[in-house]
This record gives structure tokens, C-alpha cells and sequence, in this order.
């Protein structure tokens, strides 16, 4: 009896060790990091690029849900409200913030120096004051240059080449794009002069201020429409596209979102690829990697894409060497 009263103690004892063990192992286990995703864009604007930066995040081992997770801070157009926004993620002590606006980037900036942070920008981030050098950023920031700024003159030319009867555009920019606007209006003057059109600069910060510009645009006449690289314009595109439309009005833009929403043509970064990138740098600084060992990687990736239906319904055939060139002709 005894021996069995024993037996029966050390088995209680085994299982209660056996419960207990599990529990302990569980609370040594590290807590899912967490990633701050911080744009100033409303939630339609972003879905395709978020599923490419989830992407991202997935080719290093991370899933949404899973291993990680991601506390998302858009502040709809509100661009006054980022500041506050970066600041709650810097008080929730996120692993990493990625931003992709340069009014977003500007905040997290503010807001921190000690957690890593991944941008997408379309200037120099140097000359912007991000990193020190592309190869060696040095500081708490890096990320991705998606160059779309420097490609004015590129898409100057293709837009005269698609609409050669043009001598006068109208180049719309974001004024509160400071660095963005500055580089575009510098670039396009000095390419307008080489291929021999006039451009005008108009500014617009809101919906009302871009219809305001598109009333001056059909006083005066032009011959088609340059729409500068812009966050702000990219959520307003569908606006944009509609007033080109409705006043016959051949325009380019930086991004395919515009030429899929029915714009005539853009040239551009492949964006998505771009966010793609970004999920990859995230998952690399949460398995330890430090912002300033990584350089900024500048896009290679740019695609050319038409609006074929566009085109015609603005009576403009396009030429030949604009259809081989193109990556994607939408039909």
C-alpha cells in the first residue's frame, strides 16, 4: 500500500511538473514584434500596396497574424494629424516604422531617432536630409528611392512624342510637396527648353483647388496635361483622370494606378515592386539588422503604360514605337 501511495505522490508530481513546464515555456516566449505603418493616404489608396509590402515581409519569414504584427496609422489626406500619429506609434514602441509620404517620413523623423525606420521617397534622400549617403545611410533611417522626380524629362518627352501637336502644357504640381515640386518645376523648364514646348506651373493642395486648375487650364487652352509626382494627387486620381477627360485633355502621370483608373499614360517605378522592397527591409531590421548597414536601394524597375481607349476616345492614334516601347497597352 505504502508503495503504491508512493507511486501515486511521484506520478501527481510528474504531471503537475508536466503542467506547470508548458506554461513556463510559454511566458519565455518573446512577444510578436510589432510594425508601425505610418502614411498619410486614406485606406483605398493603399490596399495593393500593402499587400505587396505584406509580401515583402512574407519572403523573410514574417506573416501578418502569424510572427508579426502591424499597427497601421493613415491619416486619410489629414496631414496635420501625422505628428500625433508617429508619436503613438513611438509610445507603443513598434520594432520598426515604414512610411512612404513625404509629409509621413517627415513625421516619423520628428518623432524619433532611436527606432528603425523604412521609407519610400521619389527625391534624393540625401538631399533631403535622411541619410548621409545612399551606402551608408548612418543613421536610424533607409529605404527605398523610387527616383519618380528624376524621371521629368523622360516623361516629358513621351508625352510630346504622343501628342506632337502640343507646344503648350500645363504642369501640375503639389505645393506642399516642397523638395518634390522645386526638383519637378527645375527639371521640367530645363526639358521643356531642349525639346521646345512652353510649360506653366499650376498648384493645387485640395479637391477644390484641383477643379480651380483645370477651369484655368481649359481658359487658356493647353495642349495636354503634365501631373507631377504627388502622394496627395495619387489618392486624388480618380478625380484627376475625370477632369482631364471631361475637358479633352491629353495628360501623363507618375504612376499605372492613373492610367488603370482611366488617365491616358504614366512612366513611372514600378510602385508595388518598390513596397515589396520595404517589407523586405522591415523583416531584415527585425532579425537584426541595422538601418545603417542597409543601403537605399533606388528603383530599377519603370514601366511605360498606355490607356489605348483613352487614346482614342482623345482622337490621338499612338505611334508605333510608343506601342513596342510600352509595357502594358490597357485596351
Amino acid at each position: 500500500m505504502q508503495f503504491d501511495q508512493l507511486k501515486r505522490r511521484e506520478f501527481i508530481s510528474l504531471l503537475a511538473g508536466g503542467a506547470a513546464w508548458p506554461l513556463a515555456a510559454r511566458a519565455q516566449q518573446p512577444a510578436m514584434p510589432v510594425i508601425g505603418f505610418l502614411d498619410s493616404r486614406p485606406v483605398d489608396a493603399m490596399s495593393a500596396r500593402l499587400q505587396a509590402f505584406r509580401q515583402g515581409l512574407k519572403d523573410n519569414g514574417y506573416v501578418e497574424g502569424e510572427n508579426v504584427a502591424i499597427v497601421y496609422r493613415l491619416a486619410d489626406n489629414q496631414t496635420d494629424r501625422l505628428p500625433e500619429l508617429a508619436m503613438d506609434l513611438v509610445h507603443r514602441q513598434v520594432g520598426v516604422i515604414v512610411t512612404s509620404t513625404p509629409p509621413a517620413v517627415s513625421a516619423a523623423k520628428a518623432a524619433t531617432t532611436t527606432i528603425p525606420t523604412v521609407f519610400l521617397v521619389a527625391e534624393d534622400p540625401v538631399r533631403l536630409g535622411l541619410v548621409a549617403s545612399l551606402a551608408r545611410p548612418g543613421g536610424n533611417l533607409t529605404g527605398i528611392n523610387i527616383v519618380n522626380s528624376e524621371l521629368v524629362a523622360k516623361r516629358l518627352e513621351l508625352l510630346s512624342e504622343l501628342v506632337p501637336r502640343a507646344a503648350r502644357i500645363a504642369v501640375l504640381v503639389n505645393p506642399t510637396d516642397v523638395a518634390s515640386t522645386e526638383a519637378t518645376v527645375r527639371d521640367a523648364e530645363v526639358a521643356a527648353r531642349r525639346i521646345g514646348l512652353q510649360i506653366d506651373v499650376l498648384n493645387a493642395n485640395t479637391s477644390r483647388e484641383i477643379a480651380s486648375a483645370f477651369e484655368s487650364m481649359a481658359r487658356e487652352a493647353y495642349g495636354a496635361l503634365f501631373v507631377a509626382a504627388s502622394a496627395y494627387f495619387a489618392g486624388r486620381r480618380v478625380q484627376l483622370v475625370q477632369l482631364a477627360a471631361f475637358n479633352h485633355l491629353p495628360a501623363t502621370y507618375a504612376l499605372r494606378e492613373y492610367v488603370e483608373a482611366g488617365g491616358l499614360m504614366s512612366y513611372g517605378a514600378k510602385i508595388l515592386d518598390a513596397f515589396r522592397q520595404a517589407g523586405v527591409y522591415a523583416g531584415r531590421i527585425l532579425k537584426g539588422a541595422k538601418p545603417e548597414d542597409l543601403p537605399v536601394v533606388q528603383s530599377s524597375k519603370f514601366e511605360l503604360v498606355i490607356n489605348a481607349e483613352t487614346a482614342r476616345m482623345l482622337g490621338l492614334t499612338v505611334p508605333p514605337s510608343l506601342l513596342a516601347t510600352a509595357d502594358e497597352v490597357i485596351e
